[in-house]
């Protein structure tokens, strides 16, 4: 995967948080793993894969709903950053 940026954290947390609750940690895994192969393919080709973008975390969270960006005081939003960064 490409070298993560805040954008990427915020975006992923995001999707997350829109996401039911008991699908989070599957989610977060799967948007994980697709950054990841595009990423994998973009250095392998030197292009980006039509279907899992270049490798950006960013890229890849912005094909699921994303929720309003709330402050981080809310815990809701606040597990969702955590479970980006394990």
């Amino acid at each position: 995967m490409r070298p993560v940026l805040v954008i990427d954290l915020t975006t992923a947390a995001r999707a997350l948080l829109a996401a039911p609750s008991q699908q989070r940690m599957q989610l977060s895994t799967k948007m994980l793993q697709v950054a990841d192969f595009g990423d994998r393919y973009r250095r392998r080709f030197k292009q980006s894969h039509a279907r899992f973008e270049n490798g950006a975390l960013a890229a890849t969270a912005q094909k699921y709903a994303l929720a309003v960006e709330p402050t981080v005081d809310d815990w809701d939003y606040c597990a969702c950053l955590e479970l980006v960064l394990l």
